[in-house]
């Protein structure tokens, strides 16, 4: 949502935060689908035209499934692809590493994602077309529990970082993927950890980054979304822990009313309105 607003502000946005059952690392591949579709259901009965599945976790498992259900109306799109491109973009040895939850690890998104998109981003006189590109993951479930706690900063968080990046920076990996949206919080940790030689990418910038170009594709969609500068945020648990912590995130304050929104059996509580600076 930060990257979105920075280069978008004008456009109207819902956001919703599946507090209630996050992290969704932690979930079946069964229960994240069951999750996705009834939050992609409720923005959609919302309006929304464009949705965009902000979890590397949710875009690994659920992302074509809702997208099949929805064939389009709403356009529904996810974080993975992106930082898949923009990583292969980056790579300059082919070495490419994946931090992530448990979830999104074990799903072998990434490998499948990369090993699809390297044909089509190199061409055969690419010299890069010629390098095997190696793919190096480790799942890192204790990290999205330190950022919620606000424990960026700290000895535990510094020392279970690098217990995690140790093997990455080990084989040498020339490009990371930061495949959680929390992970950028973490991201001069993780920096300092692997060395400036190697590369970050996060799948948050890279997702907001290609939004552009998927605008110029298809420009009918881009007219017809609302640019009144409006925001709302929803949450299916404590909105005052939700107000904290989206706050600290999104780096600006979130202001606005609460209130309680009943869909389909989940309680929804809502903030409603604009954040301010």
């Amino acid at each position: 949502m930060r990257e979105y607003l920075k280069r978008y502000p004008q456009y109207d946005y819902l956001y919703l935060g599946d507090q209630a059952n996050a992290p969704y690392g932690s979930h079946s591949a069964e229960c994240v689908n069951e999750l996705v579709i009834k939050n992609v259901d409720f923005l959609a009965k919302k309006g929304c035209k464009l949705i965009l599945i902000a979890c590397n976790t949710a875009s690994a498992g659920a992302l074509r499934h809702v997208q099949s259900i929805y064939k389009g109306k709403p356009a529904i799109l996810g974080v993975l692809i992106p930082a898949a491109e923009e990583a292969l973009r980056s790579t300059r040895l082919g070495t490419i590493g994946v931090i992530g939850t448990r979830g999104t690890i074990l799903s072998g998104a990434y490998e499948r994602e990369l090993g699809k998109l390297t044909p089509e981003l190199y061409k055969p006189t690419d010299k890069r077309a010629h390098k095997r590109i190696q793919i190096f993951t480790q799942a890192c479930p204790l990290l999205v529990p330190l950022v919620e706690e606000g424990m960026i900063d700290s000895a535990p968080t510094n020392m279970i970082l690098k217990k995690y990046l140790m093997p990455l920076k080990a084989a040498q990996v020339d490009t990371l993927i930061l495949g959680c949206t929390h992970y950028p919080l973490l991201q001069k940790h993780i920096q300092r950890i692997m060395g400036k030689q190697c590369r970050l990418v996060s799948s948050s910038l890279a997702a907001a980054d290609a939004i552009g170009p998927y605008f110029e594709r298809h420009p009918a969609l881009e007219k017809s979304l609302s640019r009144k500068g409006k925001r709302t945020y929803f949450t299916t648990d404590n909105a005052e822990r939700f107000s904290d912590l989206g706050s600290r995130f999104l780096g600006q304050k979130i202001n606005g009313e609460k209130m309680v929104i009943i869909q389909d059996g989940i309680i929804f509580s809502a903030i409603g309105g604009s954040a301010s600076g």
